[in-house]
């Protein structure tokens, strides 16, 4: 029952999944790594257009980019094959309030801008969606933040994930009267996630809506646990950012179509000489 037929003779396909450049995220899927597979490095170093920052470790955590099994049920059974995987090291001092650990991608203002969002309007969304998975049983933020104009955060947590189990989490954002995105190619909406961020970082935000910066506020205290458990793994996939009120299915892109996106912001030239445009 993929079309209908109506009675004039005209027909109308079912396509609710398959339209094609709706996801904003670039290498949502975790295919392109043409840096290196794996990185201690604070910046970018592994995956491409996903940066990761730390500060205030005991030991370098390590970023990775994860091959997927059939004993990855959930985001294996949907076409996924590899993961962004951080292994945390020996935090042996414990939880300072400056320590920290995040990730982050970066979307153009323009691909917001021309995205079909009327980012302005309370009643118009995108949907974030994506698979995670955590060695430890707990909660864990993450971050939209916009660049033009007054920047603007909105914070949300996964919800309490199972310890070792693949979890889809979609998270549905309204527009803002007060957001901005230029129509160019600066930095438009970043997306972050915190393993770990320390009280210097945290404050006393509302999670689920937009909010003016304010200093170093970018979501609630986080939990601890994970920071202090010796080498406590995490892992992200599917990850897919999207116009609507509604999670599609993932848009799977080949291997060929998401290196040539890559190569818009970072190039790795056959004497493994990496040029960097706009990361």
């Amino acid at each position: 029952d993929a079309v209908t037929l109506a009675t004039d003779g005209t027909c109308t396909a079912k396509i609710t999944n398959n339209l094609s450049n709706r996801n904003l995220i670039i290498n949502g899927a975790m295919q392109v790594a043409q840096r290196g597979t794996s990185s201690t490095t604070s910046g970018f170093g592994s995956l491409d257009r996903w940066k990761h920052l730390y500060g205030g470790e005991d030991e370098d955590p390590t970023f990775a980019q994860h091959s997927l099994t059939s004993s990855d049920t959930g985001p294996w059974e949907k076409g996924f094959r590899n993961s962004f995987h951080i292994t945390n090291g020996n935090q042996t001092s414990g939880a300072g309030a400056s320590d920290y650990i995040q990730c982050q991608t970066v979307i153009e203002a323009q691909d917001i801008a021309n995205s079909g969002w009327d980012y302005t309007s309370a009643s118009s969304y995108i949907t974030l969606s994506f698979w995670v998975k955590s060695s430890i049983a707990q909660a864990f933020p993450f971050t939209v933040q916009t660049s033009d104009g007054t920047a603007y955060r909105y914070s949300f947590t996964t919800g309490s994930l199972t310890a070792n189990t693949w979890t889809k989490v979609t998270k549905t954002i309204p527009g803002n009267a007060n957001l901005t995105f230029n129509n160019d190619n600066g930095h438009g909406l970043y997306v972050y996630l915190w393993p770990y961020m320390g009280t210097t970082w945290t404050g006393s935000i509302t999670e689920n809506t937009w909010f003016a910066t304010s200093g170093n506020d970018y979501c609630s205290d986080v939990i601890s646990t994970w920071w202090t458990t010796n080498d406590a793994t995490f892992e992200i996939t599917g990850v897919q950012l999207e116009v609507g009120s509604y999670a599609t299915d993932f848009e799977h892109r080949s291997y060929g179509d998401e290196l040539e996106r890559c190569k818009r912001y970072y190039q790795l030239n056959q004497g493994n000489t990496g040029y960097a445009y706009n990361s």
